[in-house]
């Protein structure tokens, strides 16, 4: 892990961003303040309606079982999961254990999936047998000591039968609730979110008890008031999904609602029936509403707060849903610095819609002298799984180096004007340019290729594959790259959607690819 300064050590305890609670502690008392608050999940597949308390009940039997399994404080517990009621009863039973908790995004594939079980080496791994594109691959299970399976009943309705090590989810569940909290140390680590980013495999990001808490109490904090009802689509395998749908929540004693599917339609019967709300995320989830045949005024008052962040947020669309109305702020982080900025409810609007907010509290920025964002502060992750991305991303002072770029305003106000690092953020979703890439010269015709971020109006930014041809063959077609991703095991939200073909590209002297003007030559 990364050397955190005493005098930051000393900071945060002083100023009470680190406290000595662990996350199974926090949830503990939020469930306890709150037991009669409603919990539903939206589903065509695994509909449910019930409380807190029901769901903790089942979490603590399914901790009892665990733990009568060999799994305690360290273990690791991964969880591949929809947004269902069974992925907060895993996740919430795991931080009662003091385990350290994988999500991972359910959409994933054989390729992601094999590079995080590979790297977590969880004791157990709860996942389901199949959802949308998703598949249960029991092959990378082998090693795994405990595999629960959501739905297994269809595993032996369709003649199969459960190996060994594998229980349906509910056998993992003992009869008796587990009691109170395991002791853990609140500095170590409670989670490890696997995101996409400069890196050809998804990078291991650990989180510690007090990292995570601290980023909950201060989301909760900035929050405006009167919010609603709040439906969480964004898949729970996302860190910021995982926050606002199992931990501010329970904090703040607000129902959970979730759905494993967005369909903009049946989002705006839900928002007619049931009184829910859309807080935010990346715009799409937004923009995908209003934009729906189906949306009427009568929709729009459910809007009434909406925070940007977790994607490129264009000024237009900052400046239409002001226009309707909404109060709108935009808010700059991600998996590693969960918040480095953000608006708070008192900002100006013109700062609220035109630029990503300054420091939260108890963090820092500085702009390096080539315009990256430096950050450091109490809700910055211990570092990486691996030692070497660790030590090229943070420094021996505490500091953060983004990868992004960005300009301060006299105000302190932030706005990211470019990226360094090869990522593409779709809909919220980061995208590896290396690991597309590399997937992309496996094809017999690609000499080179070149992947950068292409601005989209529904999804802030989607992929765009940059070409150059072997001599003697055709350029692919979008079919042809779709085709060869698939045979690959590379989850579609990755592949290409925008193909270009070029002789050769911007270069400099020693031959590197400019890639920041590949960037700039698909805006124009």
């Amino acid at each position: 892990m990364r050397t955190i300064p005493a005098e930051l050590v000393e900071r945060y305890e002083q100023e009470g961003w680190w406290t000595r609670e662990t996350l199974g502690d926090l949830l503990a008392r939020g469930l306890k303040d709150h037991p009669d608050t409603g919990f539903c999940v939206h589903s065509d597949v695994r509909p449910y309606r019930g409380t807190f308390a029901d769901v903790e009940h089942d979490a603590r039997r399914l901790a009892a079982g665990l733990q009568a399994r060999g799994v305690g404080a360290g273990d690791v517990v991964a969880l591949q999961l929809p947004n269902w009621r069974e992925a907060a009863v895993t996740f919430w039973a795991s931080a009662f254990l003091g385990a350290v908790i994988v999500p991972v995004v359910h959409f994933y594939g054989r390729k992601e999936l094999t590079h995080i079980l590979g790297s977590a080496a969880p004791r157990a791994f709860v996942t389901t047998r199949e959802f949308g594109r998703m598949r249960y691959l029991p092959d990378l299970c082998t090693d795994i000591p405990i595999v629960g399976l959501v739905g297994a009943d269809d595993i032996a309705g369709r003649g199969g039968s459960l190996a060994g090590h594998e229980l349906a989810f509910e056998d993992l569940l003992a009869d008796a609730p587990m009691t109170g909290t395991v002791d853990a140390d609140p500095g170590a680590p409670a989670l490890i979110a696997f995101t996409s980013g400069t890196t050809r495999d998804p990078k291991g990001v650990v989180h510690s008890h007090q990292t995570l808490s601290c980023e909950t109490r201060q989301l909760l904090e900035n929050y405006p008031p009167d919010r609603g009802r709040q439906l969480t689509a964004t898949p729970v395998g996302h860190f910021i999904g995982m926050l606002g749908a199992f931990l501010i929540p329970v904090l703040e004693g607000a129902p959970i609602d979730l759905c494993d599917v967005w369909d903009p339609g049946r989002v705006l019967e839900l928002i007619e029936s049931d009184g829910l709300s859309i807080g935010g995320g990346p715009p799409y989830f937004v923009t995908s509403l209003l934009d729906h045949p189906n949306c009427r005024p009568e929709h729009l008052r459910h809007f009434s707060t909406v925070g940007l962040g977790g994607s490129t947020v264009p000024s237009a669309v900052t400046q239409r849903l002001h226009d309707l109305g909404m109060f709108v702020f935009r808010s700059y982080g991600s998996t590693e610095h969960p918040s480095i900025t953000g608006s708070r409810p008192t900002a100006p609007v013109e700062k609220r819609l035109f630029t990503d907010g300054n420091a939260r509290p108890g963090v820092e920025i500085r702009i390096g002298p080539d315009g990256e964002i430096f950050s450091r502060g109490p809700d910055l992750c211990l570092g990486y799984t691996d030692a070497e991305l660790t030590r090229n991303a943070f420094d021996d002072d505490g500091w953060y180096s983004t990868g992004d770029v960005g300009v301060l305003d006299e105000d302190g106000y932030l706005t990211i004007t470019d990226r360094k690092a090869d990522v593409i953020i779709r809909g919220g979703e980061n995208i590896s340019a290396l690991e597309v890439e590399e997937v992309l010269l496996g094809m017999p015709a690609v000499a080179e290729a070149v992947v950068v971020a292409a601005p989209d109006p529904r999804l802030g930014e989607h992929t765009a594959a940059v070409l150059r041809v072997r001599d003697g063959h055709a350029m692919p077609s979008l079919d042809d790259v779709r085709a060869h991703f698939a045979a690959c095991g590379v989850a579609t939200q990755k592949w290409p959607e925008e193909l270009r073909q070029v002789d050769d590209f911007p270069r400099t002297a020693s031959g590197k690819v400019q890639k920041y003007l590949v960037r700039q030559s698909l805006r124009t």
